[in-house]
C-alpha cells in the first residue's frame, strides 16, 4: 500500500461528448474540450485553431488613445522617451517590444531597468530624478508601475509625463499618472489577464497602426514565462508566438535557442524551462540589461557572446538557489510548529534575486504558502518574495496586514515585499493565523485534476499527437493528466543522486516507460508484483532517432498492502534502510535477537502478542519479519489485530533447519528396525557413523531418538539407547516433540518455501475483516 501525495480530483461534465460531432474530433479530445468549459462548435474551433483576428481591439483599453497622442507628440517634437521595465522575463520582453515599436516610429528612446539589489522592484524616485537630469520628458512603464504612487507624484512635480502600462493587481487607488493602460482598469476591455508583454504589445499595435507580427516571438516569451492563464487572448498570442519564435531569425532568439539546446519547433516547455529561466537569471544576479540587449541586437556575433554570458549566469544562479534552498529547509525543519500553516524563513546574506525560486521550491516541498526573506541589518529591513498554494490568495491576504510592510505587491500566487526587520516574526505569526483560519487540511495537499482514466495499452504516438491539438499548455489549460493502472515490469532509481524514479508499466499488449523526477525514494515502496495507479501526462521520448510514448509521473498510489520478499537475502538491511524510522517495526524470534544497528522499534513475537489489545499499532506502516516465528499461530495472532501497509520478510533458514532434520515415517521405521537388530545404540560413537552412512544430519538422528523416548519405545541410560521389550503401540503424532517439529516444518514450508503469491494470499487471509477491508485515503479523497 502506498498513499498518493496529492489529492486526485476527477474532472466531470454532464454535457454530451457529441457537441462537436461535425468536427470529427476523437472522443477523448471532445471530452477534454468540454471539461475546459467549451460548449459550442464555434468555441471549439476558436480553441483548436486560434486566430489573430479574434484578438480584441487595443482601442478598448482605457487611456490608450491618450497615451498614443502623447507619444506622437514626443516623436514629433523630438522629445526623449524612456521605457521603464522590469527585470524578469516578462519585463525584459515587454521592454524589447515597446522599444522596437518606438524606434520603428522614429522615437528618440532608451530603456531603463532598475537594479534589483540597489533599487528594488518598480519605478523609484532616484531613477526618475536621473531620467529628468538626462532630459527625458516622457516615461513609459511596461510590466510595472501600477503601485508606484510616490514616483508618479515626483514625475508630475518634475514635469515628466508618465504613462503606465501594467497588468499586476490594482490596489485601492491608482497612481497620478498622465495615462494608465491596464486591462483591469478598462471596463470595456473583455480580457483582464494579459501578461505585461501583452499590454505592451497592445500599445505597440496601436502606435504602429498595423498588427506587428514581427514582435510575436518576443510576446510569447513573457506570456508563457509569467504564468498568466493561457486562455482567450493569451492562448492566441502564445499559439502564434510559438510558431513565430520557432521560425525567428532574430539573432538573440537564434543564439538563445542554440545555447539552450532547442532545435526546430519551440514548445511552451522550452520557454518555461529553458528560455525564460535564462532571461530571468540575469536580473536575478545582476543588471538585466544584457537580456534586453540580446533581444534587441541585430548582430549575430554579439548575440552569441551575450547568450553565452547569460548561460553562465544561469548556471551560477542554479548553484545559489540550491544552497539557499538547503539552508531554508533546515530552518523549516528546525522549527516545524512555527511554520505549521505558513512558512516564513529569513537569513542575512541570501541573494534576494533568487528568493522567489526558493519560495516556489518550499511550496512544492511542504505544500503550504512560503515567504523567503533576506535580512539587511545595515538598512534595518528584510526583502523577499512569496509564493502560495491555490487556496490562499497571497495578494489579498497580504493586503490584510499591509501595515506590517514598507512595500507589498503582486498576484494571488506570488508577491514581493519589503518590511522592517523587526516585523519578520510578526508577519510569520499573522500569516500563520490567517492560513489557519482560512485553510482546511485538504488545502495543504497538492490538487491533481485528472482528465480521464486510460489503459497503458491506449498510449501510443497517435494519442499523444492528438492531444497536441490542445497545446499550448499552461495556466488554465494544463497538460491533460491521466490515471493509468498496471504492473511494473521494471522499477529502478536513476540519476547521479538516485533521486528519480523510472519504471516500465506492463499492459496486456505493450510496455510503456514512465519517469518521475524527484521521487526516486518511492523505489523502496514498490514491489514488482504490485498493481500501481499512476497519474501523469503523456509525451514523446526521442532517443537515438527513435520516438516512443512516455508517461511523465506526477504521483502514484498502490491500493493493496505489499509484501517485500527478501527471504534468504544477506542484504535485506540495505533494502530497508530508507524506511521511515518512526513508522517501521521489526519482529524477531526473541528479545535477545534484537539488532541494535537498525534504527527501528523492535519486538519479539511473544512481546508483541502479549501487548494489551488496545495498543494501537496502526502508526507503524511497515512490519519487518526478521525471524521465522516458532509457529504459525504467533504470526496469525499478530495479523489478526494489525494490517500494515507493507510487510517485509527477511528471515532465512540455517543449514540444519527443520526441513533438513525432520524425518519421514519410513526413516523412523528404519531406525527402529536397526535398533531392534543391534539391541543398542551408543550416542557418542554411533551417531556420527550413522549420519555418514545414511547422509543424515545428526539433528535428525537426535530428533528420532527424542520422539521414541517420549513415546517410550526406547530407554536411554548413560548415553546408550536400547529398545523397550514390550512397548505400547502408539502413533508418532502422539509425541509432543513430534507435533512441535511438525508445526515448525509446516511453518517453514508456508513462510519460507512458498511462492510470493502463496505467502501474500495466506497473510491476507489471516488479517481480520476490519483490517483487510478498511479503506485508506489512497488518493487523498
Amino acid at each position: 500500500m502506498l498513499q498518493s501525495k496529492a489529492n486526485w480530483n476527477y474532472k466531470k461534465s454532464e454535457l454530451s461528448s457529441q457537441l462537436f460531432s461535425e468536427l470529427g474530433l476523437p472522443p477523448l479530445v471532445e471530452q477534454l474540450l468540454i471539461k475546459r468549459g467549451i460548449e459550442t462548435t464555434e468555441d471549439a474551433l476558436a480553441f483548436l485553431q486560434p486566430k489573430l483576428d479574434d484578438l480584441h481591439a487595443p482601442s478598448l483599453l482605457n487611456d490608450i488613445e491618450k497615451a498614443k497622442q502623447r507619444i506622437d507628440q514626443a516623436i514629433d517634437n523630438g522629445e526623449s522617451v524612456l521605457v521603464f521595465g522590469d527585470y524578469d522575463a516578462d519585463g525584459v520582453s515587454s521592454t524589447a517590444v515597446l522599444v522596437e515599436a518606438l524606434r520603428e516610429r522614429g522615437a528618440m528612446c532608451d530603456f531603463y531597468i532598475p537594479n534589483r539589489f540597489t533599487e528594488g522592484y518598480g519605478p523609484n524616485e532616484v531613477a526618475f530624478r536621473e531620467a529628468y537630469e538626462q532630459g527625458f520628458q516622457l516615461i513609459i512603464t511596461v510590466d510595472t508601475g501600477i503601485a508606484g504612487f510616490a514616483p508618479a507624484q515626483l514625475a508630475k512635480e518634475l514635469g515628466i509625463d508618465l504613462i503606465i502600462t501594467d497588468h499586476h493587481e490594482v490596489q485601492e487607488q491608482l497612481p497620478d499618472a498622465y495615462a494608465i493602460v491596464h486591462p483591469k482598469c478598462s471596463p470595456n476591455y473583455p480580457f483582464k489577464e494579459l501578461a505585461g508583454v501583452g499590454v505592451a504589445f497592445k500599445l505597440a499595435h496601436y502606435l504602429l497602426g498595423y498588427f506587428p507580427k514581427q514582435l510575436l516571438d518576443l510576446v510569447v516569451i513573457g506570456t508563457i514565462a509569467d504564468l498568466v492563464p493561457l486562455t482567450s487572448e493569451n492562448r492566441i498570442l502564445a499559439y502564434h508566438g510559438l510558431q513565430a519564435i520557432s521560425n525567428s531569425k532574430r539573432p538573440g532568439i537564434v543564439a538563445l535557442k542554440k545555447i539552450a539546446g532547442i532545435q526546430d519547433t519551440v514548445s511552451e516547455e522550452d520557454i518555461g524551462f529553458l528560455i525564460g529561466p535564462r532571461l530571468n537569471a540575469v536580473g536575478r544576479l545582476q543588471s538585466a540589461y544584457p537580456a534586453i540587449e540580446l533581444l534587441l541586437t541585430e548582430d549575430p556575433e554579439e548575440a552569441a557572446y551575450i547568450a553565452n554570458e547569460i548561460n553562465e549566469i544561469n548556471q551560477e544562479r542554479q548553484k545559489i538557489v540550491a544552497k539557499i534552498t538547503e539552508e531554508a529547509i533546515k530552518q523549516v525543519e528546525s522549527n516545524p510548529l512555527q511554520q505549521q500553516h505558513f512558512i516564513v524563513v529569513a537569513q542575512e546574506g541570501w541573494n534576494e534575486g533568487v528568493l522567489g525560486i526558493v519560495a516556489s521550491k518550499l511550496v512544492r516541498t511542504y505544500q503550504r504558502p512560503a515567504i523567503v526573506l533576506t535580512l539587511q541589518p545595515e538598512k534595518q529591513r528584510a526583502k523577499g518574495s512569496a509564493r502560495s498554494i491555490p487556496a490562499f490568495d497571497m495578494f489579498e491576504n497580504g493586503m490584510e496586514i499591509q501595515d506590517l510592510f514598507q512595500q507589498f505587491g503582486g498576484h494571488a500566487q506570488a508577491a514581493g515585499m519589503t518590511l522592517p526587520i523587526e516585523n519578520v516574526d510578526k508577519i510569520r505569526e499573522r500569516f500563520n493565523q490567517l492560513a489557519q483560519q482560512k485553510l482546511t487540511p485538504e488545502d495543504y495537499q497538492e490538487q491533481l485534476e485528472i482528465e480521464a482514466i486510460i489503459s497503458s495499452d491506449d498510449i501510443d504516438m497517435k494519442l499523444i499527437n492528438t492531444l497536441t491539438q490542445l497545446a499550448p499548455f499552461g495556466m488554465a489549460n494544463p497538460k491533460p493528466l491521466f490515471q493509468i493502472k498496471g504492473k511494473p515490469a521494471e522499477v529502478r532509481q536513476i540519476g547521479s543522486k538516485q533521486n528519480h524514479l523510472k519504471l516500465a508499466l506492463q499492459g496486456e499488449r505493450q510496455v510503456v516507460q514512465a519517469i518521475g523526477f524527484g521521487i526516486g525514494e518511492l523505489f523502496h515502496y514498490i514491489t514488482p508484483q504490485a498493481t500501481i495507479d499512476l497519474v501523469g501526462y503523456l509525451q514523446i521520448n526521442e532517443w537515438n532517432g527513435k520516438k516512443n510514448p512516455q508517461i511523465m509521473l506526477q504521483d502514484l498510489a498502490i491500493k493493496e498492502w505489499q509484501l517485500f520478499d527478501y527471504r534468504g537475502s544477506k542484504f535485506w538491511k540495505k533494502q530497508v534502510a530508507s524506511l521511515e524510522q518512526d513508522r517501521t517495526m521489526i519482529i524477531t524470534a526473541d528479545q535477545k535477537k534484537a539488532d541494535p544497528s537498525l534504527p527501528f522499534v523492535q519486538y519479539s513475537y511473544q512481546q508483541l502478542n502479549e501487548l494489551d489489545q488496545t495498543t494501537q499499532l496502526d502508526q507503524f506502516h511497515s512490519l519487518i519479519l526478521a525471524d521465522l516465528p516458532k509457529s504459525r499461530e504467533e504470526l496469525q495472532l499478530l495479523l489478526k489485530r494489525w494490517s500494515p501497509k507493507r510487510i517485509i520478510v527477511s528471515y532465512h533458514i540455517q543449514d540444519d533447519h527443520f526441513s533438513q532434520v525432520f524425518p519421514k515415517r519410513e526413516e523412523f521405521k528404519w531406525f527402529y528396525g536397526m535398533l531392534l537388530k543391534r539391541e543398542q545404540f551408543v550416542l557418542a560413537q554411533d551417531t556420527e557413523l550413522l549420519a555418514k552412512h545414511k547422509g543424515w544430519k545428526q539433528g535428525k538422528i537426535e530428533f528420532i531418538i527424542r520422539v521414541f523416548s517420549e513415546l517410550e519405545f526406547v530407554k536411554i541410560d548413560d548415553g546408550i539407547i536400547r529398545p523397550m521389550k514390550h512397548p505400547q503401540k502408539r502413533d508418532l503424532t502422539e509425541s509432543t516433540v513430534y507435533q512441535e517439529m511438525l508445526e515448525q516444518a509446516e511453518t517453514e514450508k508456508l513462510l519460507y518455501y512458498s511462492t510470493h503469491q502463496e505467502l501474500k494470499e495466506w497473510m491476507t487471509s489471516q488479517m481480520d475483516e476490519h483490517g483487510s477491508m478498511k479503506e485508506e485515503l489512497i488518493y487523498g479523497l
